[in-house]
């Protein structure tokens, strides 16, 4: 008696698409990233299948990926030069690609050797350009910010969430990602925030009286009624509000106030880190109330502070002309 013949497994094109899900999952579920981190990953390793097909002259599957060559990968990287991506970009997609190959390796199935062998574009080293404090304070100033044009509450909310990324260094996502019951008292004591960052990493920010004060004022002002579970920060339909509205209101300020087209809702973040820093701030402390994975990620706060410096000394010493 003959045996019968095996079952035909999937295609391999589908065999690298159930691989690709199974990652994509691997890095909600596991690394718990971000869902604007994962997309972003999707679209990187997107780029480069559709490279692949397109070079290679047919789908690519899991073999494709085995037999990779450095001429391969560098015809990707001068394909993306020459479509006028940014180094930043192009860096990230090649960091995509090999988490996506670290993921394979762990479930055996064979990649090939020449990731390794190939480098990131060189980015250059950009520093951080945050305002100035009395731009800073400007910014976060209620009169000076609500001028009759949104409601009253509205101007109150704004200024509660821009004095949360200048009073705790903030990212917008972490603030607009407060409950109510995350909201301190405002009783004119230094209470502090548990914030989930990037990667779910939790850190703990000290809340000065002022920024407790600036939630409290908006909350009471504002119309829409909720529980401690919901969101502290609504739009004006009484749902979460997003990062735009938040962006729109920093574009209005910049022409209000002549503040510079950097002034964006981040620059208060790196308000917060270069301001304390220059009061003597210790690095150490200023990552950690930032939730900075990296030391190297903070210093660049300390060569903010250093052209400062000099800039002050350009203009000061009498020998500088």
């Amino acid at each position: 008696m003959t045996a019968a013949p095996a079952p035909a497994g999937p295609a391999p094109a589908a065999d690298l698409a159930a691989a690709l899900r199974a990652w994509l999952g691997r890095l909600a579920d596991e690394r718990q990233l971000s869902a604007h981190t994962i997309a972003a990953y999707r679209r990187d390793l997107g780029d480069f299948l559709g490279f692949l097909a397109e070079h290679r002259g047919a789908a690519p599957d899991l073999a494709t990926l085995a037999g990779l060559t450095v001429r391969d990968l560098r015809a990707w990287l001068a394909r993306r030069a020459g479509d006028g991506y940014a180094r930043t970009s192009t860096a990230r997609a090649l960091s995509a690609l090999r988490v996506f190959f670290r993921h394979l390796e762990r479930e055996g199935v064979p990649v090939s050797a020449a990731l390794a062998l190939v480098r990131a574009p060189r980015i250059p080293r950009g520093v951080p350009r945050p305002l100035s404090e009395g731009q800073a304070k400007a910014v976060v100033d209620l009169e000076r910010r609500s001028g009759g044009a949104p409601p009253d509450w509205v101007a109150r909310r704004d200024a509660a969430v821009l004095l949360l990324l200048y009073g705790c260094g903030l990212r917008i996502g972490e603030a607009l990602s407060l409950d109510r019951g995350d909201a301190p008292p405002a009783d004119g004591g230094l209470h502090s925030l548990m914030i989930t960052g990037k990667g779910r990493k939790q850190r703990l920010v000290p809340v000065l009286p002022v920024v407790a004060e600036a939630i409290a004022d908006y909350l009471a002002a504002c119309p829409h009624s909720s529980g401690p579970g919901d969101p502290l920060f609504v739009g004006v339909r009484g749902r979460r509000l997003q990062p735009r509205p938040v962006q729109q209101t920093m574009v209005r300020l910049r022409g209000a106030l002549g503040l510079p087209a950097s002034a964006t809702p981040h620059a208060l973040r790196h308000s917060f880190a270069t301001h304390l820093l220059g009061r003597g701030g210790d690095l150490r402390t200023i990552q950690e109330l930032l939730g900075h994975a990296s030391l190297s990620t903070t210093q660049r706060y300390t060569e903010v502070d250093e052209a400062g410096l000099m800039a002050a000394y350009s203009a000061a010493h009498p020998r500088a002309g």
